[in-house]
């Protein structure tokens, strides 16, 4: 029987951001999970989706914890459009954000967004769903 492809994931930090423990849990979570992680820490957009074209990641995950998850997630969408990736990998982001801002973050182009009280099966089962709707 032939091995499935492993999902690829990059996950990366807006730049301002200082707590990186959630991004590193999450990590070994997609980890055990069988996904190959490529773990980018803090960086702008345009180092993000850059990257993301370089690695050819299924998806690219956010983390954040102190704002402006909206202003810098349409920044990073706009980039993902212009670079053509928007439409085939799947942008998912957890963290610590305002409950009311769920849905403008899906708006604008997050497939699914974690709150500091999703499980492991939570997360990989969102990027799970999530791929399988963009493929």
């Amino acid at each position: 029987m032939a091995d499935k492809k492993k999902i690829r994931v990059l996950l990366a930090q807006f730049p301002l951001e200082s707590h990186n423990r959630g991004l590193i849990t999450v990590a070994g979570m997609l980890r055990d999970a069988g996904m190959e992680v490529i773990l980018m820490g803090n960086a702008r957009s345009e180092n993000i989706v850059g990257t993301a074209l370089q690695e050819a990641v299924d998806v690219v995950g956010i983390s954040t914890y102190c704002g402006g998850e909206l202003a810098q997630g349409k920044e990073l969408m706009s980039l993902a459009e212009k670079k053509g990736i928007k439409d085939r990998t799947v942008f998912i982001l957890g963290g610590i954000y305002p409950p009311s801002d769920e849905p403008k973050l899906k708006q604008i182009g997050f497939s699914a967004v974690f709150p500091p009280s999703s499980s492991k099966e939570d997360i990989v089962s969102g990027i799970q769903c999530a791929i399988a709707t963009k493929s």
